[in-house]
């Protein structure tokens, strides 16, 4: 690749305020496959491709992020395009439920075992539910489908018209809080009723535990969430 640059680059201020001209160091050029950094010095110009990470870093590094005090339960806090999200965990144990099979009729009430769940939180937002037969303690860690209904393949869940709080540590109780309905992907989250999550419930209804062994495998936690 050839390109022409241009050295000597300043930026010129109003002659009136009496200030030297700023002197360009460095230019990045955004391609669409390619970044090109340009450092510009008395021995001439550098010119290099760099990635994305690389210009992050040079930019973070005034920067000074914390996760603050993280709720009880929690996993791992992180950063992303949508803000920040904490994963927390709930351990097995069972929940009420109500599902809304018809509409304008009464929801069906369930008493549910589940296995643990881990909810990845972010305020006043829809979580991402994933299960696990036991509390994630490495990016090794293997994740399962939720046996919900509202979830989707990869863990993202409907919201509807349910309102959740901006507390992160309250949206695990508020989820199921929420009304259910049989819409969305409901399949593949059992090995005995792989098409049918309804009758898997009606089996679970009343039940103390959930049957670890009917899970449904879907990745590690580094395969799953990104986790670095």
């Amino acid at each position: 690749m050839t390109e022409k640059v241009e050295t000597g680059l300043k930026w010129a201020l109003p002659e009136g305020l009496e200030v030297p001209p700023d002197e360009l160091r460095v230019r990045v050029d955004i391609y669409d496959e390619t970044i090109v950094l340009h450092q510009f010095g008395r021995d001439g110009t550098q010119t290099r491709v760099v990635s994305a990470l690389d210009i992050s870093r040079a930019f973070a590094q005034e920067l000074r992020l914390g996760s603050g005090l993280l709720p009880q339960g929690a996993l791992w806090w992180a950063s992303g395009p949508e803000g920040q999200e904490v994963a927390l965990w709930r351990p097995p144990q069972v929940w009420k439920v109500a599902l809304v099979v018809e509409v304008f009729q009464p929801p069906r009430r369930f008493t549910l075992p589940m296995p643990g769940l881990v909810f990845v939180c972010s305020p006043g937002r829809q979580p991402r539910v994933y299960a696990a037969k036991r509390r994630p303690a490495s990016l090794g860690s293997p994740l399962y489908h939720a046996p919900l209904f509202n979830v989707f393949q990869d863990g993202r869940t409907c919201a509807g018209t349910h309102r959740y709080p901006e507390k992160v540590e309250e949206i695990p109780e508020s989820f199921f809080m929420s009304f259910f309905t049989r819409e969305g992907q409901s399949q593949g989250r059992s090995k005995k009723h792989p098409t049918n999550l309804l009758k898997l419930w009606e089996e679970l209804d009343g039940k103390a535990r959930y049957l670890l062994r009917d899970m449904v495998f879907l990745g590690t936690v580094e395969q799953v969430m990104g986790v670095k």
